[in-house]
């Protein structure tokens, strides 16, 4: 009876195993774990003061500037002297005539802060001669930063101590009428000469106003008439330039470098301190400029037109409004005594 028994549990067993599934030889997969929340990690804390965000340079590098600057160019000479063709860029594109220069508000100091951007306490030209073991003044100039990348840089200049400017030009030239020996050709067709030889970037100086002021007086009828005659001759360049189908493609940035009051300059009047600042040309949005405009403004809104970069030890700003652009949020100022 208990054999029997034994033998039916042993029967009973075999069958259940024959009956079970094979066991699967591979390693179970684990439950997914639940779902974590992300906890973001804590934020550095916000400066006091945050840094100025850079807005985008116009929707592309404009392909040359040609500066023009009329040597002691008061405002209020533009409307006097009759300056058609100034005034018709002027017309056409954005504009100030209360911008400032720089104490003292001589001709080159004043021209140096314009192209290296900068107060007189960093560029250190605070001497208005030629002075050849002086070189060049301190920091990165527009000059420096065009002719790094690529563009063909010139300075033609009625005074020869605009040399000490800049050491980054392919082309430097001269005519200065004080000399007192007489040069083989003139400043406006040594100009008319580069301009269609073509330019990343060109510095046209003219001389003669700032002559007369000194010898007549300012806004004498005898520095008006120079200044008109000045004005024919950025008639001509406007010439050459539509004649090689690049005027449209050119930017214009007519400036001063100071003014004056009876025969002199330098001090800190507003006759001496104020000076036009007029930007004409590609992607320009036309009008009278609301922010204040600086002499220093000038190397970095040249920088902005031509995709170059900004420096940081520039004072000045770029003039984005003429741009149609936001500011960058860093206060306008001018250099130290200098009036708003």
């Amino acid at each position: 009876m208990t054999i029997r028994y034994l033998w039916i549990l042993t029967l009973l067993t075999t069958l259940l195993h024959a009956c079970a599934p094979a066991a699967s030889t591979s390693t179970p997969t684990p439950a997914p774990p639940p779902i974590a929340t992300l906890t973001p990690s804590p934020l550095p804390p916000t400066p006091e003061t945050p840094l100025p965000t850079i807005p985008p340079t116009p929707v592309a590098p404009i392909t040359r500037v040609l500066i023009v600057t009329f040597d002691g160019l008061r405002p209020d000479a533009i409307e006097a002297a009759d300056m058609t063709n100034l005034k018709s860029l002027m017309q056409g594109g954005a504009y100030t005539l209360s911008a400032q220069t720089i104490i003292p508000s001589t001709t080159l100091p004043a021209h140096s802060s314009m192209v290296v951007g900068t107060c007189p306490a960093k560029h250190i030209v605070r001497w208005n001669e030629y002075v050849p073991d002086n070189g060049y003044a301190l920091g990165t100039d527009i000059f420096d930063i065009a002719k790094a990348a690529g563009y063909r840089t010139v300075i033609v200049a009625g005074k020869e101590k605009l040399r000490h400017l800049t050491a980054s030009t392919d082309f430097f030239g001269f005519i200065d009428t004080t000399d007192r020996f007489k040069d083989i050709t003139t400043l406006e067709n040594m100009a008319i000469e580069q301009l269609r030889l073509d330019f990343g970037l060109m510095l046209m100086h003219f001389p003669d106003g700032d002559l007369a002021g000194h010898e007549f007086g300012w806004m004498s009828d005898q520095q008006l008439r120079a200044y008109k005659r000045d004005d024919d001759n950025l008639g001509l360049f406007i010439d050459v330039l539509k004649s090689r189908e690049i005027f449209n493609d050119t930017l214009f940035i007519i400036t001063s470098d100071h003014g004056g009051h009876d025969s002199t300059h330098g001090t800190e009047l507003p006759e001496d301190m104020t000076i036009p600042w007029i930007i004409s040309g590609p992607r320009v949005i036309p009008g009278i400029l609301q922010t204040p405009v600086y002499i220093m403004d000038t190397a970095p809104t040249i920088a902005l037109a031509l995709g170059l970069p900004l420096q940081a030890d520039w004072d000045g700003v770029p003039v984005y409004e003429a741009f149609g652009l936001p500011d960058d949020g860093r206060p306008k100022t001018g250099c130290p005594g200098l009036t708003p």
